[in-house]
């Protein structure tokens, strides 16, 4: 049996264009008492990821500005109710507005998702392996809205050292039958256990998964191995 410990990384404080994520989490992680593992797993907001590269824009707080910057952001708008928006990033990801957040940002400013969460993951896990030596695996999360299910959960927008699906296609089950179509989004499983120990007003950006099965580390991203294609997606 398999134990799975999640535990936050407490007083990274507020973070601004420029700052140096991989400093932020050492420096909290001293101060905490904590030490990283061999094939623990970071999950790291999308937020201070968008801070940190600059994703965030003036806001004048009108309905016309904020239908500009959905449109912005936006590949295409799929459905539209009052003010709701549900798009298509240039991303992929389908969800309300484009991502865009109002909340917990200064006054006035509005933060886009990041233009790349796998390429942030990537460069974030590598300059962490560069400077302590330890490999882990880095998962960017953002909170997003279930179709035909009320509340928000966490999913991940981009990935590095982690096998976003576990595919068991062609396995048994309890009662011996072969598996035919389960594949296991482990990295939106990850996300959303993670904000269970990071709150929404706490300001805590960074969490660590411990314990998680060897064989789910390996090469993976969201954009190649979560988003569904158009073809493959009965919906669209």
């Amino acid at each position: 049996m398999n134990e799975l410990r999640i535990f936050p990384i407490l007083g990274v404080g507020q973070v601004n264009e420029g700052d140096d994520l991989v400093t932020l989490f050492l420096d909290a992680l001293e101060k905490g008492g904590h030490t990283l593992q061999h094939h623990d797993l970071v999950t790291v907001t999308s937020k201070i990821v968008s801070k940190s590269e600059g994703q965030v824009v003036a806001f004048d707080g009108t309905d016309e500005h904020k239908d500009r910057l959905i449109s912005e952001e936006s590949k295409r708008v799929i459905r539209r109710r009052g003010p709701m928006r549900i798009t298509e990033t240039h991303h992929g990801f389908v969800n309300a507005n484009a991502g865009i957040d109002l909340s917990n940002t200064a006054e006035g400013t509005a933060v886009l998702l990041p233009k790349d969460s796998d390429r942030s993951a990537r460069r974030f896990r590598a300059e962490l392996a560069r400077r302590t030596g330890i490999e882990v695996g880095v998962v960017v999360t953002d909170t997003f809205g279930r179709v035909w299910r009320t509340g928000v959960t966490d999913v991940a927008l981009g990935s590095a050292g982690l096998k976003p699906i576990l595919d068991l296609r062609g396995t048994l089950d309890a009662e011996g039958r072969v598996l035919e179509v389960t594949e296991v989004a482990i990295i939106d499983e990850i996300a959303g256990a993670a904000n269970l120990v990071l709150g929404k007003s706490e300001g805590t950006p960074f969490a660590i998964l411990r314990g998680l099965d060897e064989s789910y580390f390996g090469e993976g991203s969201v954009k190649d191995d979560v988003i569904r294609p158009a073809s493959n997606d009965l919906f669209r």
